[in-house]
């Protein structure tokens, strides 16, 4: 067997570890999605009430309050950090796969510029640009685009003999 570098080509063993990777991180990210879903709902005002509160709202059913610097500057480091190695893991595996260098360029890249706007974006809503909830609904949409794409060709072309693009 000739190995050139593509993901096609691997070993069994590293397809099958590269499978059980994607797979249990696909889990971990889409159920990161349904708790955003739980706590901010998948609206822009959902959004900005989550880290802002909806203290003067006398009609809603949960209470919530704004939240503080710190509590912000945690989630936004660690979001940060953990996606940006996340989607350097992913970038790294799409990187094996056969498909147009301006897609897998695009699919390596993007996820760090919507990880960027998506928490920067956040921490900017917190300090009062409310407009950028629209900026991180945007983003955290394109980043989960993004990956679903990014996993749905890496799966394929692991479970593939060939090339499968």
């Amino acid at each position: 067997m000739q190995l050139n570098g593509l993901i096609y080509a691997f070993p069994k063993e590293i397809k099958g570890l590269l499978v059980a990777f994607v797979i249990v991180l696909s889990i971990g990210f889409y159920s990161g999605l349904l708790f955003v879903s739980e706590t901010s709902g998948t609206k822009p005002n959902g959004i900005q009430e989550q880290y802002l509160g909806n203290e003067a709202d006398e009609e809603a059913t949960v209470m919530k309050f704004k939240k503080s610097e710190q509590e912000m500057l945690t989630l936004v480091h660690g979001h940060i950090l953990s996606m940006s190695i996340i989607f350097f893991l992913i970038g790294v595996i799409v990187s094996t796969t056969k498909l147009h260098k301006k897609w897998k360029l695009f699919l390596m890249i993007e996820p760090f510029a919507s990880v960027l706007l998506t928490f920067g974006g956040i921490y900017l809503l917190w300090k009062g640009y409310h407009f950028m909830k629209y900026i991180v609904m945007f983003s955290g949409a394109l980043m989960t685009i993004t990956f679903t794409v990014s996993v749905l060709i890496i799966l394929v072309q692991l479970l593939s003999r060939k090339p499968a693009l």
